[in-house]
C-alpha cells in the first residue's frame, strides 16, 4: 500500500484512517481486537481515537476506546507496526477539558496509560479553546514532542483564521506546528472545507485526516426515503438533513460510478476523497467485519478523470 506523509512531518501514513470511535460503543472488545488484526494485515495500520471516546454512552466515562486500542497493543505486543492518532480538549467531565498546559499534561499521561505506550504518533487539539492561549497551548505541545511522549501534532475542528494564528505563533516562538487538520468533509459536506479551509491548508503545507467522510452511513446508500430512516431510528437525526434533491442526485452519481467499477458506492465515496490533492487520508469505520471490504477497497480504487468530474457535479454547491 503506498503511504503519504502526513503535512511536513515525516509521518507516513495510509491513504485511510480507520476511526477508533467504535471501539467500547458499537464494537465490543473482542470484536475491536478482529477489527484491528484485519486492518493491520491489510496494512491499514493507523487508527484515530480520542480521550473523550465513548464518553456520550451511558456508565461511560471516555477513554474506552483508547483502553481497548491499548489492550491489544499489549496483547499482540506490535506498538511499532501501528500509527496511533488521539486527541484532548473535548469535555472529560468535572472541569476536564481545554487545552491550558496543565491540563494537556494531565490527559497525555492518561491517554499514554490506557494506550500503554510511552509514546503517541499523533496528538491533536480536539478543539479549539479560546480561554487559553495559543502560546500555553502550543508551548505544551512542543514539550510534550521534547520528550519524547508526542512524535507530531495536529489540530481537529480549526478554522481557517485559527490555523494562521497558530502557524504564525510557532514561527514566532520556534516551536513545532501543527502538521494536520482534522475537519468535516465528505461528498455532500463541502462548501466549508473548500471555501475556507482548503486554501489555508495549501497555505500551510498542512495534511488533512477528514472525517464523517461517509456523511453519517447516508453516502453508503443505505438510506434513501423515510422509510430507510424509519428502520434506523438512532441514525435518523444523522442523516435526514441530506435527503433532499441534491442528496439524491449525489446518490444517483454514486451509483452510476460504482456500477461502472462494479464496486460500491462506499467505496467511490471514500475514493473521491483519497483523490483529492488536499487530502491525505479520510477516516471511516465499521463495526463488524463484514465492512472491513469495502474499506480496504476503496484504497484499492482509483477513479478516473470523468467519474471524479461526474460526481464533483452531482454533489456541485
Amino acid at each position: 500500500m503506498t503511504l503519504r506523509e502526513l503535512g511536513q512531518s515525516g509521518l507516513e501514513i495510509p491513504p485511510l484512517v480507520f476511526g477508533g470511535n467504535v471501539f467500547g460503543w458499537t464494537a465490543d472488545e473482542a470484536t475491536s481486537f478482529r477489527l484491528l488484526d484485519t486492518l493491520l494485515d491489510a496494512g491499514l495500520n493507523c487508527i484515530d481515537t480520542a480521550d473523550v471516546y465513548a464518553r456520550w454512552l451511558p456508565a461511560h466515562t471516555g477513554g474506552e476506546s483508547e483502553t481497548i486500542i491499548g489492550n491489544w497493543l499489549k496483547k499482540t505486543g506490535k506498538r511499532d507496526k501501528v500509527i496511533i492518532a488521539t486527541k484532548v480538549g473535548m469535555d472529560m467531565g468535572n472541569g476536564h477539558k481545554g487545552l491550558s498546559a496543565a491540563y494537556i499534561e494531565q490527559a497525555v499521561e492518561a491517554s499514554l496509560r490506557r494506550l500503554q505506550t510511552d509514546y503517541i504518533d499523533l496528538y491533536q487539539a480536539h478543539c479549539d479553546d479560546a480561554h487559553t492561549s495559543l502560546e500555553e497551548t502550543l508551548g505544551a505541545f512542543a514539550g510534550l514532542i521534547g520528550s519524547g511522549k508526542v512524535r507530531v501534532i495536529g489540530a481537529s475542528n480549526y478554522d481557517a483564521r485559527r490555523l494562521r494564528e497558530a502557524h504564525a505563533e510557532c514561527q514566532r516562538l520556534k516551536l513545532p506546528s501543527y502538521q494536520s487538520l482534522q475537519p468535516n468533509y465528505n461528498l455532500y459536506d463541502r462548501a466549508d472545507y473548500e471555501t475556507r479551509l482548503e486554501p489555508t491548508i495549501r497555505e500551510l503545507g498542512l495534511g488533512v485526516i477528514c472525517y464523517y467522510s461517509l456523511a453519517g452511513g447516508f453516502l453508503t446508500g443505505k438510506y434513501r426515503s423515510q422509510a430507510d430512516l424509519d428502520k434506523s431510528p438512532a441514525r435518523a437525526d444523522k442523516v435526514k438533513g441530506y435527503l433532499n434533491e441534491r442528496g439524491v442526485t449525489i446518490l444517483a452519481a454514486l451509483d452510476e460510478v460504482a456500477e461502472q467499477y462494479d464496486v460500491t458506492p462506499t467505496q467511490v465515496a471514500l475514493a473521491w476523497l483519497i483523490a483529492r490533492p488536499s487530502v491525505t487520508a479520510p477516516i471511516a469505520s465499521a463495526s463488524s467485519l463484514d465492512q472491513l471490504p469495502d474499506l480496504i477497497g476503496a484504497t484499492r480504487l482509483q477513479l478516473d478523470a470523468d467519474s471524479i468530474e461526474r460526481l464533483n457535479r452531482a454533489s456541485a454547491y
